[in-house]
């Protein structure tokens, strides 16, 4: 089973937790023999799912929307990208080098392709953004990748 990941970044800690518990619910209900997260390893839901799925002993491939792409992260996520895509079975990219909406966009939707279902880490509202997790979401269902939609009841961002 291939599984992909979107979702907010920039949680805070109350809401990121109960977020990162249901990830690691939710991957344990996968055979981890046949698991492949696709992520694109951004700080939040993405690298934590990707955590989720290494630990369930799935394997990970990583989504690169743009050659600059680490560089537009938080430095304090350097480190876990860095270690996340070290583990990666396979990397795709978009060709891409800027870090901007466009490459986001694009690089989500490799990753739409990739995967029979897309966990979206989504509070409901429109995107901020073009290329946020709305948009990730619509792209899924117009192309009939099924959506899991993850987000704790009372929560906001």
């Amino acid at each position: 089973m291939r599984v992909g990941i979107t979702g907010h970044r920039g949680l805070s800690t109350q809401v990121g937790e109960r977020v990162r518990a249901f990830l690691a619910e939710r991957v344990e209900e996968y055979y981890s023999a046949e698991l492949v997260g696709v992520s694109c390893i951004a700080d939040g839901p993405d690298s934590w799912f990707a955590e989720a799925v290494l630990e369930h002993g799935g394997r990970l491939e990583v989504v690169i929307p743009a050659a600059e792409y680490r560089e537009s992260l938080p430095d304090w996520h350097h480190h876990v990208y860095d270690r996340l895509i070290s583990r990666a079975a396979d990397i795709h990219h978009t060709g891409m080098a800027e870090s901007t909406s466009q490459a986001h966009q694009a690089g989500s939707e490799i990753l739409v392709g990739l995967v029979h279902e897309l966990i979206a880490v989504w509070d409901g509202q429109p995107a901020r953004g073009y290329g946020g997790t709305a948009d990730v979401v619509a792209y899924a269902e117009r192309t009939g990748v099924p959506v899991r939609v993850l987000w704790p009841e009372g929560a906001s961002r």
